[in-house]
């Protein structure tokens, strides 16, 4: 992928990207190449424009180029505000002078245009790419998939093993990886997670019956309780009173049986103490694998059937 159409805050700390904003002539061949820059937007002033400094230059902002809109919808003011103390992606779009101060102008809405005409239109399902988390709610995430552009992650495609709430698997600001799930007849993107994080088998061969490891309680049914191994395993031990869901645990493994996706788990202890959010494991190389036509989590000879599809 060109770099330039990476997560915002992908671009800050390159040396190109420095280069550029480091002198008024570097600005200048910015803006002669059309080349997508990134500094931190250091205020927003009470009318809307976010003001930068690009190494002793004044940069600013004007509200209406802080993000585009394929329908040139009015831009809210929280989409303006959030942007203060965050890199931001912009392209020079022209220079003012008032005395013997000069002034560039920057877009992030040109970025954005630019990204979405030349790389956005391009994806299709099953594409692989980079994403940024920038919002975290109950029923899913939204990510950015390129120059400030959006697109949401249902809380069901963030892993097999099921979650009660996004933030067990991310924070805001995580770099991650994505795939690209479906695009609706508007032109949204919805992405998908799942299918980066392995197979039933690929999870299942980090553990061995007669091991003790440690799990997540994820959710107590009047059948046993589910606790998570991995993000894209989970294994059912019996009930026992006392345990409540997002509660860390230490289980024994007594048994693994493939041909029915199971795993039986005795829970040794439980304990509440908050555990961080662990480093996801990819099962393939995101900078390889760039594109999945069909993933199957269950393992052969396996009937109940899970797998993603993309078309």
């Amino acid at each position: 992928m060109t770099n330039q159409y990476k997560p915002e805050g992908s671009l800050i700390s390159l040396p190109e990207n420095h280069e550029y904003l480091s002198s008024l002539s570097g600005l200048e061949k910015a803006l002669e190449r059309q080349k997508i820059l990134e500094s931190t937007a250091l205020l927003c002033d009470n009318e809307f424009n976010l003001h930068f400094d690009l190494c002793g230059i004044r940069g600013i902002m004007p509200r209406k180029e802080v993000q585009y809109t394929p329908n040139d919808e009015p831009i809210k003011d929280i989409a303006v505000l959030t942007r203060v103390g965050k890199p931001v992606c912009f392209r020079i779009i022209g220079f003012c002078k008032e005395g013997n101060q000069i002034t560039a102008i920057l877009s992030r809405r040109a970025a954005q245009r630019e990204c979405s005409l030349h790389f956005i239109a391009a994806l299709l399902p099953g594409d692989v790419l980079p994403a940024k988390v920038t919002h975290i709610e109950s029923f899913g995430v939204f990510v950015d998939i390129g120059c400030g552009i959006v697109s949401l992650m249902s809380i069901d495609s963030i892993s097999v093993s099921r979650i009660l709430h996004p933030r067990c698997r991310f924070r805001i600001g995580d770099r991650i990886f994505a795939v690209i799930k479906s695009i609706d007849e508007q032109g949204r993107i919805y992405v998908t997670h799942r299918e980066l994080l392995g197979t039933w088998e690929e999870n299942a061969a980090l553990f061995s019956a007669g091991q003790t490891v440690a799990g997540v309680v994820r959710s107590v049914e009047s059948y046993g309780i589910f606790i998570e191994l991995a993000p894209n395993l989970a294994g059912l031990a019996e009930l026992k009173s006392g345990i409540l869901p997002e509660m860390n645990a230490a289980v024994y493994i007594k048994s693994i049986i493939p041909e029915k996706m199971k795993i039986k788990l005795v829970i040794i202890d439980v304990h509440e103490e908050e555990s961080s959010v662990k480093p996801l494991r990819y099962f393939i190389d995101p900078q390889v694998t760039r594109h999945i036509d069909r993933w199957r989590y269950s393992p052969s000879g396996c009937e109940k059937i899970i797998e993603s599809v993309f078309e």
